[in-house]
């Protein structure tokens, strides 16, 4: 499993390089290499802990959602495509929806997800708000979709963490939801090499650590 994870962070540092660089081929090799690693890391962990009898619906559908991430991943790279960043939208938001019936199989402590969802209200309200005026129209409503779903992604890991799972499922998906802010500042705010200096590190740490949860 190290070689893998020391795959993604080595391809992440090459994509941070090429996104400085404005390469176009280094994006290209690089981040579907990287979003490789972290697909590779939740397959070992899968089959180094198969054998314990544990929840079997977790597994395949966190891994159902690493692999539309990664298709996710493929389908931002290209600039100036509508038609596809909305197709790579659509392919987080169904990854989103993946790890929230991932989670919601571990159970949920009902206050924990309760005070969860409180808490990302005023998240999720300013951050439409401030969107707003920027998204286009034929992306309005993935892009409140896609808010609605990343915010109940991580109320449901909150509660499966407060009814006993591993801690590292809500810091990954806490680190996915605020990358996810770096990736629509890029799109819609404000462009530039500053967003992936801080959302591509903390994206693949949040995979990498959502893979780990396997074991």
């Amino acid at each position: 499993m190290t070689p893998f994870v020391l795959l993604t962070i080595f391809a992440v540092a090459a994509l941070l390089l090429a996104n400085f660089r404005n390469s176009r081929v280094g994006i290209w090799l690089a981040k579907p290499l990287a979003s490789t690693g972290f697909i590779a890391v939740a397959l070992i962990a899968h089959a180094q802990a198969s054998a314990t009898g544990e929840n079997p619906f977790y597994a395949p559908a966190l891994i159902v959602g690493l692999a539309l991430c990664w298709l996710g991943d493929v389908l931002l790279i290209p600039e100036n495509r509508p038609g596809i960043f909305r197709a790579g939208i659509f392919a987080f938001l169904l990854g989103h929806v993946a790890y929230l019936a991932a989670f919601l199989s571990l159970g949920l402590d009902p206050a924990w997800a309760v005070i969860t969802g409180a808490l990302l209200c005023l998240p999720a309200v300013g951050v439409l708000r401030v969107l707003g005026p920027r998204v286009p129209s034929e992306l309005t409503v993935a892009v409140r979709s896609y808010v609605l779903v990343i915010s109940a992604m991580l109320l449901c890991a909150a509660g499966a963490v407060g009814g006993g799972a591993n801690p590292n499922l809500l810091l990954g998906a806490a680190l996915f939801y605020v990358s996810d802010l770096a990736v629509a500042r890029d799109r819609f705010l404000a462009p530039g090499f500053s967003n992936a200096a801080w959302g591509l590190p903390l994206y693949y740490a949040a995979q990498l650590l959502l893979a780990r949860t396997l074991a």
